[in-house]
């Protein structure tokens, strides 16, 4: 066994725990009693939701469909109960099912299509230019891209003269082919549930979050996210990483507090993903022993299925859950459906023990494409619940205020009451049901 380059928790004698992320070498410090200082709480003020505006509060809600852009794919269930994934949708046909999630494009993309046009010479691939062309077809599909360049022109800056020139007349056609490119073949997605509220909400302070889904429909969540990351990929052969993550709440960075999830195609891995990489090809099993491992001997796993492990983790700037898929396999879209459904379960736990009103990022990390080393599918849940201020800007350091420990006894309780009140779904193990066993992963194929 290879230890850690640094010792990832030391507790000292008056109860300072230190800790160091072995992934990153984050240095956090939980610190006793600084939890207890006074945090204001933040919010606006909730207002009636009533049939009228349960799905218009946002224009991510369901009762908005044009403010967000043209629909890749939406995913429904159809008459037999089955879910199903419909592709390509145009104007004509929005309203004639009712979607549980939705991808559409992100109006403010990161890497934007002329990005990977310029410097690449990419051009959409043939399914993405053949909705366009059936979404064009259409007035209303011709009318609401119009639409959308005008809003993101304004928001830019452009004269309202230049704005004009381009999207009246005769120019209104050939401007929407141009610059609406971007809304059918771009990289940048969003994953939009259908519910802003929970159902039978009454205040607009009932946010229907990742916990308030039931199991099987966060199943689905998952399932269509990880559709349309196989999708990214497949479209662009440029991509070398398809990063995904959600923000919970302002807080978090969420610009709507609607729940979402994002997918953002680029041809980097990303600082973290080539640190890790240059750390596992010294040491392959490094996710088992650094990890999962490590989180087992210190008794923070809070629980297990079959073919994934939730643990308190250490070493992050706030209270952090990390989920670890078991399955051998490292791409998300190619592992059986049980070994999916089986992380979506434990990310679903996660959330029903934080609430709706902790702000939170979810942020996936997995195997890029063109790396030749093993590494795990893997959600870690970040609780947004302190700011950093000059302290953590001026040291590095960053003041955890709960342990792992007490968060795991925290995160415990939540799911034993969730547990019994059915929220869970079935085959999760919580605390001492959990069999600590080594080398649980098996992405590593020396030890499958």
């Amino acid at each position: 066994m290879n230890p850690a380059p640094v010792p990832p928790l030391t507790t000292l004698p008056d109860g300072t725990i230190k800790q160091v992320n072995p992934f990153s070498g984050t240095e956090v410090w939980t610190v006793p009693g600084r939890a207890h200082r006074p945090v204001p709480v933040h919010g606006p003020a909730p207002y009636e939701v009533t049939d009228a505006n349960r799905d218009t509060a946002t224009d991510f809600g369901i009762g908005n469909m044009l403010r967000t852009t043209p629909e890749k794919a939406r995913l429904v269930i159809d008459d037999n109960g089955e879910p199903r994934i419909l592709r390509g949708l145009t104007v004509s046909r929005l309203h004639d099912t009712d979607p549980l999630f939705r991808r559409v494009a992100n109006l403010y993309e990161i890497l934007t299509y002329n990005y990977w046009a310029v410097n690449y010479g990419y051009r959409m691939d043939a399914s993405a230019a053949r909705h366009m062309a059936e979404y064009l077809a259409e007035d209303a599909g011709v009318d609401h891209v119009a639409s959308l360049l005008r809003t993101k022109m304004e928001r830019a800056g452009v004269p309202a003269a230049q704005i004009d020139e381009a999207l009246d007349g005769d120019n209104r056609f050939r401007t929407v082919q141009e610059q609406g490119a971007s809304l059918f073949g771009g990289g940048h997605d969003l994953i939009l549930a259908r519910n802003h509220f929970i159902p039978g909400a009454t205040r607009s302070d009932q946010l229907c979050g990742s916990g308030e889904l039931s199991w099987q429909v966060h199943r689905l969540y998952i399932a269509f996210t990880v559709d349309a990351m196989d999708r990214l990929y497949r479209a662009n052969p440029y991509v070398r990483y398809v990063a995904v993550f959600q923000n919970w709440l302002a807080p978090a960075g969420a610009s709507v507090d609607h729940l979402h999830k994002q997918l953002v195609a680029i041809d980097e891995h990303g600082l973290q993903n080539e640190t890790e990489i240059a750390q596992v090809r010294s040491n392959p099993n490094m996710y088992n022993e650094w990890a999962v491992d490590y989180a087992g001997h210190h008794n923070l796993i809070f629980a297990e299925n079959d073919h994934a492990v939730a643990f308190a983790g250490f070493g992050h700037r706030g209270p952090t859950l990390e989920v670890f898929s078991r399955s051998a396999t490292t791409e998300p879209w190619l592992m059986r459906d049980e070994e999916r459904d089986a992380v979506s379960d434990l990310v679903h736990a996660c959330h029903v023990a934080a609430g709706p009103a902790v702000p939170s990022n979810e942020e996936w990390l997995h195997r890029p494409l063109d790396v030749d080393v093993p590494m795990p599918w893997r959600i870690v849940i970040k609780w947004r619940t302190s700011t950093l201020a000059g302290f953590e800007g001026g040291t590095k350091i960053f003041i955890n205020t709960v342990s792992p420990k007490d968060l795991k006894e925290q995160v415990l309780a939540s799911l034993l009451t969730a547990r019994e009140e059915g929220r869970l779904a079935p085959g999760i193990r919580l605390g001492n049901e959990c069999v600590f066993q080594r080398n649980s992963l098996k992405y590593n194929p020396a030890i499958q």
